[in-house]
């Protein structure tokens, strides 16, 4: 049967979608399903990642059958994901051994004061790219090793795999316990802190430090793959042996859904963080300003596209917050007409910190606040302040791009589920004095992936076709005065200032 079609697994912070594009890059109709969020303790965030291979498998077959779509017109599967969410499994089971540990959790705080401590840090970000964070996968599985009873000794024992939720999907998708492929590719490799972006292999002096069993670690291979993973069983979702040969990173993937192939283009994704990526090409670009240094992409084993990244913890997660844990709003769309009305945040500013602060700070002690209150304040105006600190946490990351790159950005090209709400994008050009331009293919995370696995299998033949397929569905101009823009911006960084160093250290 011919093949029309290339797909993927988008597994997120809040929820899995499939989705199936034609060679034109459009998306046939789809299906998501949100998965539990799990606080055991403050600071701590978890999934279950049963429930998640169970949605999967869910969205997987109603995309099927929305869409129409014989499985054997599919001419390969590729997966985006959550990245750094850390799982140790059994490989004979499937079972793990303990929940996925979710990357907004700060529970190895400690394990990274004493890498800084021990004068480990300057190493790790020359080899890897990243900073001691809590955001990161190696952190994680050593306090998984370190603290659930038993799995240290099956690690050692070859009893133990680990991956970022990618290897997770592409194991279960691949047969799971009956042959599935241990496997991640360059981009989800470089958010462990466990890999070298030279060699674009696993770094033995960190796996020594942190106490990491080399054998628990899955194969790295090139985002688009003609070394085919392995197929999916026809007893599986799918009902058809297809291959799975492409695997992205969900910021990744979004660079090269928006078709970002050149050095100094960059996008952000507003999802449950924010992401802003600038291709750095072939070139490995170290970071004196607080970004992180990352593979981008590699369409060829050995090689990579590499690129400078602001990565912001809590964005679209505050809206959910709003709606959730306030309850001021029911849905996300509503935040769009109340901003609009109020106009403005009646003097306050919301600096989301509640995983600590990411780029281009990187205080892990840091705390959320709302500051500058008074009764004149209401429930709007926080909405509105939620809202402006998307904005404003990302003008924080392009000003450090800037003096990183030396690149001064005219236009953003955006996407994620955020971008819909036109107040949003415009308060965004507004607070960046740039452009923004959102395309037509508004979940661009997914279609990256799909093109890798499209690419890997003759579905596309190179970057450019790729390129031909992307559009422009609106572009946000920029309306306030500089000083409007340089007065809102000293007031968040004063806010900013609030925040930090709030958790004690030790405590």
């Amino acid at each position: 049967m011919a093949k029309k079609y290339a797909a993927a697994v988008d597994q997120g912070t809040t929820g899995t979608r499939f989705m199936i594009f034609t060679q034109k890059g459009e998306p046939l109709p789809w299906t998501y399903e949100e998965h539990e969020q799990i606080y055991p303790q403050p600071g701590w965030v978890e999934h279950d990642p049963m429930e998640i291979w169970k949605k999967t498998q869910k969205v997987i077959k109603d995309t099927l059958n929305k869409s129409g779509v014989d499985p054997k017109e599919i001419a390969g599967i590729g997966v985006t994901n959550q990245r750094e969410t850390t799982i140790v499994w059994d490989p004979k089971t499937g079972k793990p051994y303990y929940n996925a540990i979710v990357w907004q959790c700060t529970r190895t705080r400690d394990i990274c004061q004493k890498l800084i401590d021990d004068g480990m840090e300057p190493y790790v970000k020359e080899s890897t790219g990243l900073v001691s964070a809590t955001y990161f996968s190696g952190p994680k599985i050593k306090w998984i090793l370190d603290n659930v009873p038993g799995v240290r000794e099956k690690a050692e024992k070859g009893q133990a795999l680990f991956g970022n939720i990618d290897t997770w999907e592409i194991w279960w998708l691949t047969g799971g316990p009956d042959g599935g492929a241990h496997v991640t590719d360059y981009s989800n490799g470089s958010r462990t802190m466990l890999m070298n972006l030279k060699t674009l292999d696993w770094d033995q002096k960190i796996l020594d430090y942190l106490g990491i069993p080399r054998q628990m670690l899955p194969e790295v291979r090139p985002s688009s793959d003609k070394k085919i993973w392995g197929y999916t069983p026809k007893s599986g979702p799918l009902g058809a042996e297809i291959p799975v040969c492409g695997d992205l990173g969900d910021q990744q993937g979004a660079l090269v859904g928006q078709t970002s192939f050149g050095v100094g283009e960059a996008k952000n994704t507003y999802g449950t963080g924010c992401f802003m990526l600038l291709n750095t090409g072939s070139e490995i670009v170290p970071s004196p300003s607080g970004l992180l240094t990352t593979a981008a992409y590699g369409v060829e084993e050995g090689k990579c596209i590499y690129a400078l990244e602001g990565s912001i913890a809590i964005t679209g997660a505050a809206i959910q917050w709003l709606r959730d844990n306030l309850q001021i709003i029911e849905n996300a769309a509503q935040t769009e007409p109340i901003a609009e009305e109020v106009g403005d945040a009646g003097g306050i500013y919301f600096v989301p910190a509640f995983s600590g602060l990411f780029a281009p700070y990187w205080d892990m002690y840091a705390r959320g606040a709302i500051v500058g209150l008074t009764r004149y304040v209401r429930k709007e105006h926080l909405v509105h302040a939620t809202l402006e600190s998307i904005c404003y946490q990302t003008k924080d990351v392009l000003e450090a791009m800037k003096k990183d790159s030396g690149v001064e950005l005219t236009a953003l090209k955006v996407d994620g589920g955020a971008v819909k709400n036109n107040y949003l994008m415009q308060l965004q050009a507004d607070i960046l004095g740039v452009e923004v331009v959102r395309p037509t293919v508004e979940e661009t995370t997914t279609l990256g992936a799909s093109y890798m696995a499209g690419l890997a299998t003759g579905l596309w033949e190179n970057l450019e076709d790729l390129r031909a397929n992307w559009g422009i569905d609106r572009v946000f101009k920029p309306q306030w005065s500089d000083g409007q823009r340089a007065e809102g911006y000293k007031g968040w960084t004063k806010a900013v200032a609030r925040t930090r160093d709030w958790v004690e250290k030790g405590s």
